[in-house]
């Protein structure tokens, strides 16, 4: 069955293309469009969408205030598509905080060509939301069959090359690596709430376009008892803080004496990432080895796994997000695969776990 697909933009423009550029797409349908959630709510009276492609600002109800209300009555899988403003990104991630589960970013000027040139992020983007399961896995996701399509991709020898076996770790500061996507949003807040301030050294990655990272820190500061921001180069890992990958970007970790420091930088995407998990927790393997728990959660494709075996070959703990938490189980799932999980995992008792490889 194709995943049917309902479009909520007040821009006609924007509406137009979106439907020109998912006609004929292999297991995509439109079924309607709508300028508002008004008129959204008249076509879903006859018939359910399995995902909603919606705007945040849009007149008579804006995309949040919906997007509340779905999630409440009866959770939908929705990518928001928003402006690229500093605005619209806190915005945007109240729509994530609310339940949304992808992000596409457009531009306030050439819409329509950047429209038709992000034909595969919004496919991909639909198919993601397809296999999601809003309300973090309280029910069995309806299309769970539906794949992305293969294409070529880049692992982390691209960035930087593995980790030599034998090598001495004498710091015994800890370190703790996460990495997610599709549905991390959501999960990290859940975690990272619930941390103390002598939790060891946090760092992470989301996948999440370079306009979002700064202000999703930014809100997790204001909700955490530890601090949270958005990682510069050679920033130092400290316990009581979490550093979030900048989107667009690649982060690693470095010794620097009996120190931890992150290392960012560009370079190709990697697993189809930029940032990509699987460079991050490479680098921690080789960086911290046993002194690092490595944690995989929610999140569409594999990015993360080869790189969560490397960590657990290099003595590190590891553990992944379960099927029931994950908003999609695929990252978790695909480590699994390979035997790069020791333990899974509930949402809700990733915190403990971070605090317990404090006191190891």
């Amino acid at each position: 069955m194709p995943i049917n697909v309902l479009i909520v933009d007040d821009s006609a423009v924007v509406r137009q293309v979106l439907v020109s550029q998912l006609e004929g797409v292999a297991g995509i349908r439109v079924m309607g469009t709508a300028s508002d959630p008004i008129f959204a709510r008249r076509k879903m009276e006859q018939q359910w969408p399995d995902v909603i492609v919606l705007d945040i600002e849009m007149p008579r109800m804006d995309g949040i205030t919906f997007l509340k209300q779905l999630m409440a009555e009866r959770p939908t899988p929705v990518v928001i598509c928003s402006t690229l403003t500093e605005r619209g990104a806190e915005t945007t991630l109240q729509a994530m905080a609310a339940g949304a589960v992808e992000i596409i970013t457009k531009p306030k000027a050439g819409l329509k060509q950047f429209l038709q040139d992000s034909r595969n992020q919004m496919v991909e983007a639909i198919r993601a939301a397809a296999v999601s399961r809003p309300g973090r896995g309280k029910g069995p996701g309806r299309a769970a069959s539906v794949e992305l399509q293969p294409s070529p991709k880049l692992n982390a020898d691209s960035v930087l090359p593995k980790a030599q076996a034998g090598k001495l770790f004498e710091t015994t500061d800890r370190v703790v690596a996460m990495g997610t996507s599709t549905g991390g949003t959501q999960a990290l807040e859940q975690v990272l709430t619930r941390l103390p301030v002598d939790t060891p050294g946090i760092i992470v990655v989301q996948h999440m376009p370079a306009q979002f990272t700064r202000a999703f820190a930014e809100r997790l500061d204001s909700l955490c008892k530890i601090k949270v921001r958005e990682a510069a180069n050679n920033d130092r890992v400290m316990p009581g803080q979490a550093l979030i990958a900048p989107g667009g970007l690649h982060m690693m970790l470095r010794r620097s004496g009996a120190q931890y420091r992150v290392e960012v930088r560009d370079g190709p995407v990697v697993s189809r990432h930029k940032p990509s998990v699987d460079v991050l927790f490479r680098s921690v393997a080789g960086a911290a080895g046993p002194n690092a728990l490595g944690i995989i959660m929610t999140g569409m494709g594999d990015d993360g796994a080869r790189g969560l075996l490397e960590m657990r070959q290099a003595g590190a703990t590891t553990l992944g997000q379960n099927e029931h938490t994950c908003v999609v189980y695929g990252m978790p799932k695909e480590a699994c695969k390979l035997g790069a999980v020791e333990r899974e995992v509930a949402l809700q008792e990733i915190p403990r776990a971070i605090i317990e490889s404090g006191r190891h």
